[in-house]
């Protein structure tokens, strides 16, 4: 194994415990601490601990399983109190990469990289080989139920991020309705998670007391398994049998809708630790039992995982995944080479350095004077920094460090083929479409975003240029923002576009729109612009010819080949970019006039009191209400307010 250059932190948060570790190599776990969660009032509580057993150390790197579903930033757990924000957790971890994902999401990743070792198969069915690449479904009980599964893609794999353990249950007989029935004294929606996990188990223990007409006791999960297993009280051997029955249903349900051939794996923090017992359980019975299905059923392997750690491996394959991605495009890693860089700067130089690194999003939308003094260096300083890093200049370095700090996860997407029916060609086209927005929305930068909106709002006249496709862009922008008020037009052709250009005056605005941003003409159109004393505005890929020539670019990556298709996708994300803008300038405007509306009525209330209340005492001005002169009839000033 070789070493990594820092450790990486790999964490996995449940309701009950949080789980930490350093991975020096790949694969290679140390120093794992678990911790109580009811310990500490929130996440960063916990994690911050952790770090202060470690010998100083710097950690660049994290990547955090949880159990509850992961949408956006915001981490709200399901079946514990903690939540946070994944980019403020990462500024005040001082990570450069932050990775957060569901824990089945994790574990079913981990799965292709298990050894003989690491499994237990349960029952028949034939064992799949994970290079013939067949679907592999993934569920286990702990404090909720977790759900995932493994879908090939090329030579990898997409792990599903799924909540299938909230899918309603589903009895099979009487016994298992009075269990329904009596979960339903405390919940309208009765899921396979209420019963099938540790409050589960508890849940149901009750109510088959209930059933049995016995008296139940104050029993946890943990005490209801070690008396089942040691037959010491009847209703907790009940208890853990339908347990086990009701997990084969699920798992028999989940094989079934994936498909999963590959076999089902067993995760989770029960079913492990209840060792041969779980192969003489009724789990495979009911599996099994699935009606005209049932040798579909019997064909399938069923495996439990008893690797002690391996929801560390999943969500270190996801990270190193994260990185690889991260390293593939060209200057993301700017962080990690300023850090490189250190030993061969100036003092002065290496005062920009370290300023950067503590502070990136602040230096991102800050001018080369702020920048300059808060380093203490002078501006030639802060541009020679940005030379000796490979970059043009400021603005070309600033371009690299917002691409390295918007990355994400990759999205997914699915190529259309000559087989697909209409059906399946709007899904994809769809699906595609929307995995794309969701990368702009993760990726958009707002300070680039609220500074146009800035800049559009106070223009004295806003130009759009684009060529080709997406021409229809300019002329859907001009629409727009006639329709707000604004003064506008719309240039595609190209022998037009450099006269346009040439014409433009200090207050202007001009909004260039290019997938590119390599053609030569729009580029010629901002040299032009800038040489006029115009504003520009691009919408278009980052560290291109045009992006460095912006005074604000806005970033929309998403490359398609011309030359084969239309560009859709990239048209549409082009308009969604115009309709922020829009929404914006809309929004703006509409603040700013109910501030001049609040301050008219005001200076009217003011000039009433002057000329009808007391018009001898004081002298109405010009002064009182701009653009209204003495002479002005009352009624002519109230009809002016209005």
């Amino acid at each position: 194994m070789i070493p990594f250059d820092n450790p990486r932190l790999i964490a996995d948060i449940g309701a009950t415990y949080a789980r930490f570790a350093l991975e020096t190599s790949r694969g290679e776990f140390a120093q794992i601490t678990s911790l109580p969660c009811a310990d500490y009032p929130d996440f960063y509580s916990a994690i911050t601990n952790y770090m202060s057993t470690l010998k100083p150390i710097q950690i660049l790197h994290a990547a955090i399983a949880v159990a509850n579903p992961v949408v956006g930033d915001s981490v709200i757990m399901t079946n514990y109190h903690w939540q946070f924000s994944i980019e403020s957790m990462r500024i005040q971890l001082g990570l450069e990469t932050l990775v957060i994902v569901n824990d089945f999401t994790a574990l079913a990743m981990a799965v292709p990289r298990l050894g003989a070792q690491d499994i237990r198969k349960i029952g028949g069915g034939v064992a799949i080989d994970h290079t013939k690449q067949s679907v592999i479904g993934i569920l286990g009980p702990g404090s909720g139920l977790g759900v995932s599964g493994l879908i090939p893609a090329g030579d990898g794999w997409v792990s599903l991020g799924s909540e299938g353990g909230h899918s309603s249950f589903s009895p099979r007989n009487e016994r298992e309705i009075a269990v329904l029935r009596y979960a339903w004294k405390s919940f309208d929606h009765v899921s396979f998670e209420r019963l099938l996990s540790g409050p589960g188990m508890e849940l149901m223990y009750r109510a088959l007391a209930d059933y049995a007409n016995v008296p139940g006791k104050n029993l946890t999960a943990a005490e209801i398994t070690d008396c089942a297993l040691n037959n010491t009280d009847s209703v907790c051997v009940e208890t853990l049998e339908l347990f086990c029955s009701l997990l084969g249903t699920a798992a028999a349900n989940l094989a079934v809708t994936l498909g999963a051939l590959g076999g089902i794996y067993i995760g989770g923090g029960i079913i492990p630790r209840l060792g041969s017992y779980f192969e003489q359980s009724p789990f495979r019975a009911r599996f099994e039992q699935k009606g005209r299905f049932s040798s579909y059923l019997q064909a399938i392997p069923t495996f439990v995982i008893t690797a002690e750690h391996a929801t560390f491996i999943g969500i270190s394959e996801i990270l190193e995944a994260q990185l690889r991605n991260l390293q593939a495009k060209p200057g993301s890693a700017i962080l990690g080479q300023i850090r490189r860089a250190r030993p061969d700067l100036s003092p002065a130089e290496l005062r920009v350095a370290e300023y950067v690194l503590a502070h990136p999003r602040t230096v991102l939308n800050a001018p080369i004077i702020d920048i300059a003094k808060t380093a203490q260096v002078s501006q030639p300083t802060v541009i020679r920094f940005c030379r000796s890093l490979g970059c043009e200049g400021l603005s070309d370095f600033k371009l690299r460090l917002a691409s390295g700090l918007t990355s994400t996860i990759p999205l997914t997407h699915t190529q259309v083929t000559r087989e697909d029916s209409m059906l399946e060609l709007a899904a994809k086209v769809l699906g595609n479409t929307a995995s794309a927005i969701l990368q702009v929305r993760n990726q958009i930068n707002r300070d680039m975003v609220d500074r146009a909106i800035e800049m559009l709002n106070h223009a004295n006249r806003v130009e759009f240029f684009s060529v080709g496709h997406y021409g229809v862009i300019a002329q859907d922008a001009q629409f727009k923002f006639l329709r707000l008020g604004v003064s506008s037009g719309a240039y595609t052709d190209q022998k037009l576009q450099l006269l346009a250009a040439g014409v433009l005056k200090q207050d202007d605005v001009v909004v260039i729109i290019s997938s590119s941003g390599r053609i030569q003409e729009l580029v010629d159109v901002a040299e032009k612009a800038r040489e006029r004393g115009a504003s520009i505005i691009a919408i278009t890929s980052s560290h291109s010819p045009l992006a460095r020539k912006a005074d604000v670019a806005l970033i929309i990556d998403h490359v398609e080949d011309i030359s084969t298709h239309l560009p859709m996708v990239s048209r549409i994300l082009h308009l969604l970019m115009i309709d922020i803008l829009a929404v914006g300038v809309a929004m703006r405007r509409k603040s700013e006039n109910m501030q001049l509306l609040n301050t008219e009525s005001d200076e009217l209330i003011d000039v009433s009191k002057k000329t009808i209340i007391n018009p001898a005492s004081e002298k109405l001005s010009t002064d009182d209400i701009p653009g209204v002169s003495l002479s002005s009839p009352l009624s002519n000033l109230t009809s002016h307010s209005r």
